[in-house]
């Protein structure tokens, strides 16, 4: 890996991460257009750009980590214990599913779930607009619906923002749930895929990684922030369509 395709991938991983259209999708597809081998550096380097994500999340929520925000984080680790047990259970399983050919046809579904439940939803109905606010049920709801993230393509953000809105939770706190859902999420998966592949390290070039690092964080923190903005005017129409029109251009790619 050099340093041009560190900072590619640095800004797919940024920018895909927490917008519902699959980072791991995205991922796959880029690696791939770029000619990557799955060697040890870009093992390597998936791991560390996680931890990039991470970090993100916790310089945008730093005043969440209050004590008195603990409720929340109970509910958290409620969503989190789903992914968690299954994941664990299923990991070799889950690993065999990674494709080109699934990540297309799973963009394609869940750009027509997002599209179907923006034509339900209603403003009214929604109650929760605070994610503080959402119940221990919801939260496990949340939680279930993030199980679909298992299947590549489908994205973690995607599947948690859905189940969400159908849980009763507006736009805006389905997705700063989603948000804060990473952190353990993304903390265990990277937690295992380090201890997993901790040899491949010592053969690694550091400089890659580090740029990775920086590039992923960076472009992470300001796409959370942007795409709060964004949903205070728009739906998640755009990004249903994104997913469809990404699905096809794949399913033509691979043809």
């Amino acid at each position: 890996m050099d340093i041009l395709h560190a900072i590619i991938l640095g800004i797919v991983e940024g920018i895909t991460e927490f917008l519902p259209v699959s980072s791991t999708g995205h991922m796959i597809v880029v690696a791939d257009w770029l000619g990557m081998d799955r060697n040890a550096q870009n093992t390597a380097f998936e791991i560390i750009i996680q931890f990039a994500a991470i970090f993100a999340v916790i310089a945008n929520y730093t005043d969440k980590f209050h004590p008195r925000h603990l409720n929340l984080w109970v509910k958290v680790c409620i969503a989190f214990l789903p992914i968690a047990a299954i994941g664990f259970l299923f990991s070799d399983l889950i690993e065999s599913l990674f494709s080109v050919q699934v990540v297309a046809w799973m963009f394609i579904v869940g750009g027509i779930i997002f599209l179907v439940v923006e034509h339900f939803y209603r403003e009214e109905s929604h109650r929760v607009k605070q994610m503080e606010d959402l119940s221990y049920q919801q939260a496990a709801w949340v939680g279930f619906a993030q199980l679909f993230a298992l299947v590549p393509g489908t994205s973690r953000a995607g599947a948690t923002i859905i189940g969400g809105m159908l849980a009763g939770l507006d736009r805006k706190s389905s997705t700063e749930f989603s948000f804060l859902l990473a952190l353990p999420v993304l903390g265990a998966s990277s937690a295992y895929s380090l201890l997993k592949h901790y040899d491949e390290f010592a053969s690694t070039s550091f400089m890659p990684l580090i740029i990775g690092f920086v590039v992923a964080f960076l472009v992470a923190y300001l796409t959370m922030k942007l795409f709060i903005h964004f949903l205070e005017r728009f739906t998640f129409r755009a990004f249903g369509i994104y997913r469809i029109l990404f699905g096809l251009v794949l399913l033509w790619w691979l043809a």
